[in-house]
């Protein structure tokens, strides 16, 4: 499978992604580390990529999501920022709602 396929499928199977430098538990890196903590704070089920693990994801997700860094929070397919912009937005208290209402949508239609 293409790398960008890879990627589509990934976005598509997970309605709360993040593309991330190491795990939630283990974070390779600061700006992943405080998107995971933030991400384990909202108190949802997540799904993670380790880019790390995944050379092919992390040269192609940039082009593809046309967003340079690392991590990227997608939900719903839809590519919500990096660590910058989820911060501001769980600070401002506008993740948290738009969490939950995904994971409750999802966990209604499994």
């Amino acid at each position: 499978m293409e790398t960008v396929e890879k990627i589509k499928q990934q976005i598509a199977e997970n309605p709360i992604l993040v593309y991330m430098k190491g795990s939630p538990k283990l974070p390779s890196c600061g700006f992943s580390s405080q998107v995971a903590q933030v991400m384990i704070n909202c108190g949802e089920q997540f799904a993670f990529v380790d880019i790390l693990q995944h050379p092919d994801i992390r040269a192609e997700l940039p082009k593809f999501a046309n967003w340079p860094t690392f991590p990227q929070l997608w939900i719903e397919g839809e590519l919500i920022g990096g660590c910058d912009i989820v911060m501001e937005m769980f600070q401002k208290g506008e993740l948290q709602p738009l969490i939950k209402e995904t994971a409750d949508k999802y966990k209604t239609a499994e």
